[in-house]
């Protein structure tokens, strides 16, 4: 999607530790087909005699494919959320910002959106973070 006057960084602003859903359904999948490596492994070499119980098999995959989903269903979170900053950012565009303490105001030029906030360039050339207490009129 284009908006206009909206710079998109994957960068932090605040916080250096982010997870990424990415990186967790990478390792999330790796952890699965280990599993279904060893539970393939597991039944060529268990005691005929006695099986694996298939009730507590059931249950581990279960676990798993839960894991996954959940991670799939972060994934949409994520993308939802980064739609919803957009909006919001080209909703700021050209509006008068004044920050939480009064000292910085002017009008938004630029936004640049980041994956834990938005800051906003304005006309005078500073760069406000738009957040709890910032006044947009």
């Amino acid at each position: 999607m284009a908006v206009s006057g909206i710079t998109t960084t994957s960068g932090t602003t605040s916080s250096p530790s982010t997870t990424s859903s990415t990186t967790d359904a990478a390792s999330a999948s790796l952890n699965y087909d280990s599993f279904l490596k060893l539970l393939v492994a597991q039944m060529k070499n268990q005691d005929p005699t006695e099986p694996m119980d298939s009730s507590e098999q059931i249950a581990q995959l279960a676990t798993f494919s839960q894991v996954e989903q959940t991670i799939k269903t972060n994934t949409n979170l994520e993308s939802l959320l980064q739609r919803t900053s957009l909006s919001e950012a080209n909703a700021v565009i050209g509006k008068t910002v004044t920050s939480a303490d009064g000292k910085t105001t002017g009008v938004v030029k630029e936004v640049k959106l980041y994956s834990d906030g938005i800051i906003a360039v304005l006309d005078t050339g500073k760069e406000l973070t738009v957040g709890p207490g910032v006044t947009v009129k």
